[in-house]
């Protein structure tokens, strides 16, 4: 027989699995990110080339105007604007590069999107030509060079493509460097003053423990309810990468961030997401032929007023304790029951949100 010590040992790793289990972990940069460090926006306006006739009219000017300087610049100019007026095969189009928030070092490759800027009906077959891509304002620099085949995407339309890989940077795109403070700024779905308390107790436990204890002053402290500030000690400041590394890994109970439930509905694709337990107060929907009602408490079937089912209707029973109260998930099946199209259930999201009968933070993506 096992002796009494390994089957409490058994038990507590089975209990702290459990309860590993029920509370969600993760770590500070999971959910934040540096305030300095953002995607930074390359752009430009270019050309794209050899399309099958689907290109610009070369009598429009703001087609014949780059074209000839293109070229002029490899060498065969054109004396008059009036000589490209045949020309389909090239269409005018901006193009834009998103640098992710690790920034890029000179010699990394990029994807940009070219869009139509006139009257081309299709870039399908074409190739961007080479395009400087500067920063977002007039005096920025060139950061990159583009150029290469378009790929439509699938779904998209003809006007719109990608060029994978197209941007070459010759210039670095990187964040500006780190103080002896900096902010972290929570990502919006968890912002919160929960969120921002837990975050920076979840720092100083990691980065000075002592200050949990008030022996020493906290390296984090929330500012509002997206940001954190942290201060770099003056012990870790000859090794701020390091440190900035153990802040960023330390962990944090997502569980206890003490989020609001939330509806966030795609208006382009149909998806409807509900986190957390969303519950709905006693109402009545009527939509068209659709009628739904939650009642408080459920109605007892009786003779004189029987239950009866008709197409298109249903109800969703409610009661007064929180175990009884009509959930979302419901009203989400009952809409699934009589096919509700998904643009009218977000519709109704929204009447109920409105009207306070949705208990939860309605996001409309």
């Amino acid at each position: 027989m096992p002796p009494m010590r390994s089957w409490m040992t058994l038990i507590s790793v089975t209990v702290m699995c459990v309860a590993a289990a029920l509370c969600p972990g993760g770590t500070v940069k999971d959910i934040t990110r540096i305030s300095t460090q953002g995607e930074y926006i390359l752009r430009g306006t270019g050309l794209v080339v050899g399309l099958a006739g689907t290109g610009d009219s070369g009598k429009d000017m703001i087609l014949a105007r780059p074209l000839a300087q293109l070229l002029k610049n490899n060498g065969n100019g054109v004396a008059l604007p009036s000589e490209l007026n045949n020309s389909k095969s090239v269409a005018l189009v901006t193009v834009e590069c998103v640098i992710s928030e690790r920034g890029g070092k000179t010699g990394d490759h990029f994807d940009v999107i070219v869009s139509v800027v006139n009257s081309a009906k299709s870039l399908k077959g074409g190739q961007l030509y080479l395009t400087p891509l500067r920063g977002p304002y007039v005096t920025d620099p060139i950061y990159a060079i583009a150029e290469g085949p378009v790929d439509l995407e699938s779904g998209g339309v003809d006007t719109r493509a990608r060029v994978r890989g197209g941007a070459r940077l010759i210039k670095d795109v990187m964040a500006p460097g780190i103080g002896d403070s900096f902010d972290l700024i929570i990502d919006a779905p968890f912002a919160g003053w929960g969120a921002a308390s837990q975050v920076a107790i979840a720092i100083n436990a990691k980065a000075q423990p002592q200050a949990l204890s008030g022996n020493a002053v906290a390296v984090a402290m929330a500012i509002d309810e997206r940001t954190v500030r942290v201060s770099v000690p003056a012990a870790e400041r000859a090794d701020k990468a390091g440190f900035i590394a153990d802040v960023l890994a330390a962990d944090v109970n997502l569980g206890q961030l003490d989020l609001p439930a939330q509806v966030i509905c795609n208006q382009r694709t149909g998806a409807i997401v509900v986190t957390g337990d969303v519950e709905i107060a006693p109402v009545a929907i009527t939509h068209k032929d659709l009628s739904i009602t939650t009642t408080t408490p459920a109605v007892t079937p009786t003779a004189l007023n029987p239950q009866v089912r008709r197409e298109r209707w249903t109800d969703l029973q409610t009661g007064i304790k929180p175990n009884q109260r009509a959930k979302l998930s419901d009203l989400l099946a009952a809409f699934k029951q009589l096919d509700v199209p998904p643009q009218e259930q977000m519709g109704i999201l929204q009447m109920l949100y409105k009207t306070g009968k949705l208990q939860a933070k309605l996001v409309m993506d």
